[in-house]
């Protein structure tokens, strides 16, 4: 499914856009994740995680994806600017929680990831990519969307509070071989754009 607003837009002299991942960006967005996660999440993800992180396994994890989505709704968007991939996000149906029911106001959907490259952030592109994945849910009859962000990862929870998302509170912590990984959830309603919903 192509997003459905218009993504192309001029930041400077630079045109930037967001488009669906095609098999080809899998480089690509396996080298955004890893300088994303080496320099801006030194701090917050393990490193055993960094120490051991694998650029050409995720490259190959990241074609897969974008070749087979598991399901219709799964999907992988990138941002360009000058014509190289500078951020991506993954989204697809959430995954509730154990004894968690399903929300009332309709399906959920998540965010998996949203990296940009740091040296390409504060141009929009984030929000650019955000607004793609929430045009998208928001088509598919999607009535919620959620993403799990590391607790103490300030700068991506700040972002998603300045785009109205809020901490639904979930918690849980991830097993990563080494030193435990703790993650809040956050979650936005999405309003029909007449603001019918």
């Amino acid at each position: 499914m192509q997003p459905t607003s218009p993504f192309p837009r001029r930041a400077g002299t630079a045109e930037v856009s967001v488009r669906p991942a095609r098999s080809g960006d899998a480089p690509a967005v396996a080298h955004v994740q890893t300088v994303t996660w080496r320099t801006a999440y030194r701090a917050v993800l393990p490193p055993e995680v960094l120490d051991g992180w694998d650029e050409a396994a995720a490259a190959d994890a990241w074609r897969a994806a974008i070749a087979a989505p598991p399901t219709p709704l799964h999907g992988v968007l990138v941002a360009v600017e000058r014509n190289v991939v500078v951020g991506f996000a993954a989204h697809g149906p959430a995954e509730l929680g154990d004894d968690e029911r399903p929300h009332p106001a309709g399906p959920s959907g998540e965010v998996t990831t949203l990296l940009v490259e740091p040296r390409w952030g504060r141009r929009g592109h984030g929000s650019r990519l955000l607004a793609a994945v929430t045009d998208l849910a928001r088509a598919a009859g999607t009535a919620r969307l959620q993403v799990w962000l590391p607790e103490p990862d300030a700068v991506s929870a700040g972002f998603f509070e300045s785009a109205g998302w809020a901490r639904d509170g979930w918690v849980r912590t991830l097993d990563t071989g080494g030193t435990p990984l703790r993650e809040v959830r956050w979650h936005t309603l999405l309003e029909e754009e007449d603001g019918g919903r």
